[in-house]
């Protein structure tokens, strides 16, 4: 497997390396601003035609009026990634969270390219979110332990991450009238920012502050380490092959990131006679999740386990027959997870990405499955039908009746979420509200209650500036949504951390679960 993963990110570096022959005259090239209003036509075009209930959380008349301003106010030549930071805030605009503009990436040498494809940097090795206006490290995964949770970042290689972060706050969407996502990412999206404003770098000398005390740190990429597999004897790897393997099979199945060094779902019990457990699902993308949920919930029968929270927090989502699989663990009764979703038109779904977006070589592996993708369009023209009311609805299988799962957690259920539960997370989320299972506990959640536009998504190259835009094609709406339009999941118990939780390492969420039981 680790072989596997490591040919396939070297193919992706080198098709990168065909695919980009001229990225750094894309970067600095000022484009027409007559050609750049055909851009924005463009986009406008594609969402007209493909974004289903575009104009839910803002008019048409009042969408239409900021497309039309944009194009009047675009009289100077500039870059692509000028005109991203005046296009971006007017898809924000619709108030979807999945529509997304993405800046250019800056140009890369192959030895950054092979860096890049390991998926880790120098701010990569922490987490940071931002606490009255400042941005503050609080997670450290680094070789240097000097750096503590609280720590506040004042300047990275010169820039203010208040103004960087400013910068970036009009062109990150969100699901509706919710604020908890944008608040939420403005500081964990903090190295994407920096990435997509300055590039890639090996070390960024940084200011920070601890205790009123600053001082200059400069922060490294991680070096790769050595295996020490190989100086082994062959009695030795043979005699640790069984511990290995069982490694691999549980990283596997549980999802691990090396990267954030978490696990995508993870079972742990907060009390000794294992009265009380506590799921933590980060994503409905990664780990053999039927496997996984199906021993979970077994062991917490066995276990006659009374107390189950549950926490999504900062769950981007993925995978709906994930999120699904987990709910029919936790309900009593038959269930459809999310009603049938509502597209465009007959074909519209069909428009989702597979090769676009991706590098020469990496379309030329892709090319082995496209036969099944045919299929797979042919299947969601049969399953999208028009309705009486004159709208199209494409079926998917969590449309579907399902039955609970016989192992089904029957005990006292806690639900943690923040701003950061977004897409599937929160269909889940509202699910469960929606039949009354559980106590939730946190903020707001990011993704809205009542669904969003996801479910296969649009991948559209700007043909002028080369930006790419992505958006969903299908309205997904949890079968049980409640609460207000354009809103999250509410919690029952409103808990926000502070800066001292971090600084204290203290979880206040899963604490006011654990003194109130």
């Amino acid at each position: 497997m680790r072989h596997t993963v490591a040919f396939f990110l070297i193919f992706l570096t080198l098709g990168s390396c065909i695919s980009h022959k001229y990225p750094t005259r894309n970067l600095t090239t000022l484009r027409n601003p007559d050609k750049l209003k055909s851009d924005v036509d463009f986009a406008y075009h594609k969402l007209q035609t493909l974004h289903p209930r575009l104009y839910e959380y803002t008019p048409k008349e009042v969408l239409d009026f900021k497309f039309d301003s944009l194009k009047s106010e675009l009289t100077t030549p500039m870059t692509s990634n000028e005109f991203y930071f005046w296009l971006a805030p007017v898809i924000a605009a619709v108030g979807q969270g999945h529509a997304l503009l993405q800046p250019l990436e800056a140009n890369l040498s192959f030895s950054q390219k092979i860096k890049l494809a390991s998926g880790s940097s120098p701010l990569s090795q922490y987490e940071f979110e931002k606490f009255n206006d400042k941005l503050y490290i609080t997670r450290n995964i680094s070789g240097n332990k000097g750096i503590k949770p609280g720590t506040e970042v004042v300047t990275v290689n010169g820039i203010d991450p208040d103004w960087l972060i400013s910068k970036y706050r009009p062109a990150i969407p969100s699901d509706g009238f919710n604020t908890t996502f944008r608040e939420r990412k403005l500081g964990t999206w903090f190295p994407l920012y920096y990435y997509y404003y300055r590039g890639m770098a090996d070390t960024l000398n940084c200011v920070l502050k601890f205790n009123d005390t600053l001082s200059k740190v400069t922060l490294t990429r991680p070096e790769r380490k050595i295996s020490l597999e190989n100086l082994k004897s062959k009695e030795q790897r043979t005699a640790e092959k069984p511990v290995r393997e069982m490694a691999r099979e549980k990283a596997e199945e549980q999802g691990y990131d090396p990267q954030t060094k978490t696990w995508s779902k993870n079972l742990t019990f907060t009390s000794p006679d294992s009265s009380i457990a506590i799921l933590t699902v980060r994503d409905f993308s990664n780990g053999a999740y039927t496997d996984y949920y199906r021993k979970c919930f077994r062991m917490l029968d066995s276990l006659k386990t009374e107390t189950l929270i549950l926490d999504i927090r900062d769950n981007p989502g993925g995978n709906a027959p994930d999120a699904a699989c987990l709910f029919s663990y936790l309900t009593d009764t038959g269930f459809i997870f999310h009603d049938k979703a509502e597209v465009v038109s007959k074909n519209s779904i069909t428009k989702y990405r597979y090769f676009r977006g991706n590098p020469l070589l990496i379309n030329m592996i892709l090319a082995v499955g496209y036969p099944m993708q045919l299929l797979q369009k042919g299947m969601l023209l049969l399953m999208t039908q028009q309705g009486d009311d004159q709208k199209y609805y494409a079926s998917f299988p969590e449309s579907d009746s399902a039955r609970p799962k016989k192992k089904r957690f029957r005990g006292d259920l806690y639900v943690v979420i923040n701003g950061g539960t977004f897409s599937a997370a929160a269909t889940l989320a509202s699910n469960l509200k929606g039949i009354d299972r559980g106590t939730f506990v946190g903020e707001e959640t990011g993704g809205s209650a009542n669904g969003t536009v996801a479910g296969k998504m649009a991948l559209i190259k700007l043909p002028e500036s080369n930006l790419w835009f992505t958006f969903g094609l299908a309205h997904i709406q949890p079968h049980y949504h409640s609460g207000l339009p354009g809103r999250g999941v509410m919690p029952d118990v409103e808990i926000k951390p502070t800066l001292q939780d971090r600084i204290n390492g203290v979880d206040p969420e899963i604490r006011w679960v654990v003194d109130h039981l």
